[in-house]
């Protein structure tokens, strides 16, 4: 790995697993400090052992993202000690469902975690990156915000509120010196992955595995180090000269499923 975020502090929420994690490991071992925050804080601490374990630099924070004011004191507390240069919203949580198959609070839980808490954090920060006059800010997609995904209604819902909150930002502090992307995978093999299949397929868990991986035309599910590679890219200084930008990582799903 090279150096090229040595002296960055990038904030990641969801770091305690999946893809939150991965990019934390990833950022870490190019020079980044990493600041992690998970409602998991075990999970927080096993990501910063890791990347300690490594020689990397991180700290773990509890914190529930849908959670304005919780937010914003933690980044208050943060900011007394460091700066933020790079924040990452991975946390997010998933729903199965139609229309009729969403309630009222299945709708209101996606919702404050996947937007208001994106939007909370990002709230949190840019303030401080408006003073700094530099900052990246990386969210967290899916395919699912730009093509119709069966029984995706709420999920859908909030990464197309992701997908535009990312635009927006994008255009408004364009000339703070702050770059807003997203990326959009498609389906990737994390634990969550597992756990889904486990309670919902038992026993029959490598069939619906090779099912569900057969939907992306490249034939298998992405990898967390897969999307890690492309946001270690995007957040660095190497990608400069792009902002308010969507990347599908799904294997061909959006493109070529058609």
């Amino acid at each position: 790995m090279n150096n090229r975020y040595n002296n960055k502090v990038a904030m990641i929420t969801g770091g305690g697993s999946g893809i939150g994690q991965g990019t934390a490991l990833r950022l870490a071992a190019e020079g980044a400090k990493i600041l992690i925050l998970d409602l998991n804080i075990n999970a927080a601490k096993g990501t910063q052992k890791l990347i300690e374990g490594s020689g990397g630099k991180a700290a773990s924070y509890q914190c529930d993202i849908s959670n304005h004011k919780e937010v914003n004191e933690l980044v208050k507390t943060i900011l007394v000690d460091t700066k933020i240069d790079i924040l990452i919203n991975s946390a997010g949580i998933a729903h199965i469902g139609d229309l009729e198959g969403t309630s009222e609070q299945d709708l209101d839980n996606i919702y404050n975690v996947n937007v208001k808490g994106s939007y909370n954090t990002m709230f949190a920060v840019i303030a401080s990156m408006k003073e700094q006059k530099s900052g990246v800010i990386l969210n967290l997609a899916s395919v699912a915000s730009s093509v119709g995904i069966q029984d995706r209604f709420a999920y859908s819902m909030s990464k197309g509120a992701i997908l535009t909150m990312t635009y927006s930002v994008a255009r408004d502090y364009i000339d703070d010196g702050i770059r807003c992307n997203c990326i959009a995978p498609g389906r990737v093999h994390t634990p969550f992955v597992d756990n889904f299949l486990e309670q919902n397929y038992p026993g029959n868990t490598e069939e619906m595995f090779d099912k569900l991986s057969k939907t992306q035309p490249i034939g298998r599910m992405g990898k967390i180090e897969e999307m890690a590679s492309l946001i270690a890219y995007l957040c660095s200084d190497e990608a400069a000269f792009i902002t308010g930008c969507n990347y599908p990582v799904d294997g061909g799903f959006v493109t070529l499923n058609n």
